[in-house]
């Protein structure tokens, strides 16, 4: 079954490199977009927030970013003025969004996207960090019940998910 899913991509960003595992974990090929480098046009900007069903404040990133320089902790400021900061400077667009079937979501953190996949886990996956978001079954872990996996785990999950993003 094909399916088509989008993912807004920063490549540093270590949520965004889960969510991305988590996309081919469930034998998915997304469209990766690199946001930084192509960013979404205003309009598909402006339909992709509508669609998520949240508001453009809660879209935008602060850390890292010159979100504090441009004064866009004003909660007066209007819709269309964090619109136009967004394009303007991209890395002002929280990552990673995400578009399916079955929705559009910003998803942080990474394990919100298996609310999106309309396909299985096909293996287990540890987020870079090592907690076990899915279970050798293919089904979600509890965040109760996870666990950190071995330092030397992690790491071969880090660079596998480097190497395919």
């Amino acid at each position: 079954m094909a399916v088509d899913i989008v993912i807004y991509h920063n490549p540093e960003c270590g949520t965004s490199r889960n969510v991305l595992g988590l996309i081919r974990n469930a034998g998915i090929v997304p469209h990766v977009v690199e946001y930084l480098t192509t960013p979404p046009s205003r309009a598909l900007l402006v339909d992709l927030v509508a669609r998520a069903g949240m508001t453009p404040r809660a879209l935008l990133r602060e850390k890292g970013t010159p979100f504090a320089e441009l004064g866009l902790g004003d909660t007066t400021l209007p819709d269309d003025a964090l619109f136009d900061a967004m394009i303007a400077h991209p890395i002002l667009i929280n990552r990673p969004l995400v578009v399916s079937p079955l929705g559009v979501k910003l998803c942080r953190p990474s394990e919100a996207v298996l609310d999106l996949l309309p396909t299985p886990q096909r293996a287990a996956f540890a987020k870079e960090d090592g907690a076990q978001v899915v279970g050798a079954d293919g089904e979600r872990v509890p965040d109760a019940s996870r666990q950190r996996v071995s330092d030397a785990s992690r790491q071969r999950v880090s660079d596998a998910s480097r190497q395919r993003a």
